[in-house]
């Protein structure tokens, strides 16, 4: 393997976090004008993109950039939706596990005092049911990629349960984005990239991975009586 493309492939992703970090908006114009230029040099390079690409993909997670989205949309461009989609995976897995773990060490006993009452509830149910609350704000997003790294550190959650949940909870986002950036050129605008009946379908399953939590309650207070 040769490193110096790996840290060339590495460093044209941090460019793009970069640029998607500026104003926090996504460049979408930028990435599609710089289309065929990508995948010319993935064509090439394609190995040391890839682990270029995972490793930057990783880092960016664990340090909390924003700029998922088009991350993962260059993903899917440069490497096709089912390449792009298990790439993302296991960065975006890796790197949130990274940040569990440095906040767990480091951070949780001062985090712990100056969590607010809506962040000390959602705490508490992560302590009732990790895995599915840590699937469930994966599978639909109602709070931040970065925070919901956070929160899970400072509750008995193991980090293997954290890993486990959040590569299956981000596994259809990350799928949707991967599958438009590889059709990339048919887009138009940044508007275009998620419809209706993509959110309604992630919403769906948010609420299918809660299901196990209810079962749980009812079970719970039928034994009860």
């Amino acid at each position: 393997m040769n490193w110096k493309k790996v840290a060339l492939a590495a460093l044209i992703i941090a460019a793009m976090i970069t640029a998607a970090t500026q104003g926090g908006r996504l460049d979408f114009a930028t990435l599609k004008a710089h289309r065929a230029e990508l995948l010319a040099f993935t064509e090439r390079h394609y190995a040391a993109m890839l682990i270029g690409a995972t490793l930057a993909y990783a880092l960016a997670t664990a340090v909390s950039f924003p700029a998922g989205v088009l991350l993962t949309l260059t993903m899917g461009l440069l490497f096709g939706r089912w390449v792009g989609t298990a790439a993302v995976v296991v960065a975006a897995s890796i790197g949130a596990t990274l940040a569990f773990l440095a906040a767990r060490y480091l951070f949780a006993d001062a985090a712990r005092r100056r969590m607010g009452p809506r962040l000390q509830r959602l705490a508490r149910g992560f302590e009732r049911d990790a895995f599915n609350y840590i699937l469930f704000v994966r599978l639909v997003p109602v709070f931040p990629f970065w925070l919901m790294n956070l929160v899970p550190a400072f509750t008995p959650v193991s980090a293997r349960t954290f890993f486990v949940a959040t590569a299956i909870g981000i596994t259809p986002g990350t799928f949707v984005f991967a599958n438009l950036g590889e059709s990339l050129g048919r887009i138009d605008s940044a508007g275009d990239l998620v419809g209706r009946n993509t959110l309604i379908a992630l919403a769906l399953l948010g609420v299918m991975s809660l299901l196990p939590i209810a079962f749980k309650k009812l079970r719970n207070r039928r034994k009860k009586r």
